[in-house]
């Protein structure tokens, strides 16, 4: 398995905007690329992070952006992106929950 985590600093004000786009754009990745899904999370220091999960590096390579409006909410909200880590899976223990937050 392959992840990617990413990481920005959201415009003040347009958090809103920042999540509905990364929702719309993260559903329709996951419906039209094979991709496992993502979570988006907010951490302490303010940056957002999410983690996206594939197959593999390939799956994500071939991906083209499937809702080019709901990547321009996104990428209008952001006021930094920082580099991307890549992720190939040595060993899991993830318990997932049986309900989401």
């Amino acid at each position: 398995m392959f992840a990617v985590i990413y990481r920005w600093s959201i415009e003040p004000g347009k958090e809103q905007q920042f999540i509905d786009g990364w929702h719309r754009v993260t559903a329709a990745i996951h419906a039209q690329c094979g991709s496992y899904g993502s979570r988006l999370h907010r951490a302490d220091d303010g940056t957002w992070v999410a983690y996206a999960r594939w197959p593999d590096a390939e799956s994500r390579e071939r991906c083209a952006m499937p809702d080019p409006e709901g990547a321009a909410m996104t990428s209008d909200a952001v006021a930094e992106r920082f580099p991307e880590t890549r992720l190939l899976l040595v060993d899991d223990l993830l318990a997932e929950p049986s309900s989401h937050v």
